[in-house]
């Protein structure tokens, strides 16, 4: 129902709550009912609107009261100053909804601004490599849970992070947004990935819980390679003349959990393309409880020709196996080199 009907509700009902009063000719008991045109225009309209109402409505009964001939007695002018008070305070309800209203809109920009800094969505070329991301929240009142990423550009190479903090809500938030921020400030001066998930685990360990924990894959691009660190987390994906999980060979605890991680070497040919995820893409079940076939959906979608409609193509055929949107976090970055490198030993 749009403002434009709601402004006619409330009017309607104090006419309909008088008209047995005016047609018996008992003003005074029906005055009370006329309070409740003020109050529902509160709750569906703004002050504005909600002043007119209100003096409708006390028209409305001064009306029925000269009508009746009961105008001047003590009973109709104390009925009569009661509405007067339930107006006043109805047009003072919805000037405070109207402005909580305003706040909460300020909020919810100021904090979906704050998200963006957090999670920066990324299509474009660093350091030779192009990097798409896409990110979607399960919780309505956020747009970023516990599912992060981030990218720097370093003396090394392109680094690269994906992770999952364990749990939802808040608590999830605050570790994701922790886990980037150390991030950022370790990326350019660990020498290997190993040493900079040692450094991740060592930052984030004392301010988890006894039950908390980051699963987290680091990549970092070299020419013709990709060296990866994989902390519990699911593997990436290679597409390009083959389709292939990446597993490490030697598993490893996520961060939080003083993991002993260990680098390892992946050779990535021209046209090659890396895909990182959380486990929204793994764990994604259709009404039925089938899961997402990851590898069959991604040789399709990851066939497109250009890095951001393949990731698009992927969402959407998620979007399309669980019949609406993820009920759990989802990060996803597609990583494809874009100049011609020369194999290197692995």
């Amino acid at each position: 129902m749009d403002g434009g009907h709601r402004l006619l509700v409330a009017p309607v009902g104090c006419l309909l709550a008088a008209t047995p009063g005016l047609l018996i000719g008992r003003v005074q008991p029906i005055l009370p009912l006329l309070a409740i045109g003020p109050l529902m225009a509160a709750t569906f309209l703004g002050a504005r609107r909600t002043v007119l109402v209100c003096c409708w409505t006390v028209l409305l009964a001064l009306a029925a009261g000269l009508g009746a001939g009961t105008q001047l007695s003590a009973g109709f002018a104390a009925c009569w100053g009661g509405l007067l008070v339930g107006c006043a305070c109805s047009v003072y309800a919805a000037w405070q909804r109207g402005r909580l209203r305003e706040r909460l809109a300020e909020t919810r920009e100021v904090a979906r601004i704050t998200q963006e800094a957090i999670l920066r969505p990324v299509s474009r070329t660093l350091s030779g490599t192009h990097v798409s991301t896409r990110y979607h929240c399960a919780s309505r009142e956020s747009s970023v849970g516990g599912d992060l990423y981030d990218l720097a550009v370093t003396p090394y190479g392109l680094r690269v992070l994906v992770g999952d903090a364990r749990g939802h809500g808040l608590d999830a938030l605050r570790t994701a947004a922790d886990t980037i921020t150390m991030f950022r400030e370790l990326a350019y001066t660990a020498t290997d990935l190993a040493t900079l998930a040692r450094a991740l685990d060592a930052r984030l360990s004392p301010g988890l819980g006894a039950e908390d924990f980051v699963t987290a894959v680091l990549a970092e691009f070299g020419p013709g390679e990709v060296r990866l660190v994989n902390c519990g987390h699911p593997a990436p994906l290679r597409s390009g003349q083959r389709l292939e999980l990446l597993e490490p060979r030697v598993p490893s605890l996520p961060l939080g959990l003083h993991p002993e991680p260990r680098q390892y070497r992946v050779r990535l040919q021209p046209g090659d393309r890396l895909l990182l995820y959380t486990d929204g893409l793994t764990e994604a079940r259709a009404p039925d409880g089938t899961p997402f076939a990851l590898l069959t959906e991604s040789a399709t979608a990851l066939s497109e020709p250009m890095p951001d409609a393949a990731l698009h193509a992927l969402y959407e055929r998620l979007l399309a196996h669980t019949g609406g949107p993820p009920t759990d976090d989802l990060a996803l970055v597609l990583c494809q080199p874009t100049g011609v490198t020369a194999p290197v030993r692995v």
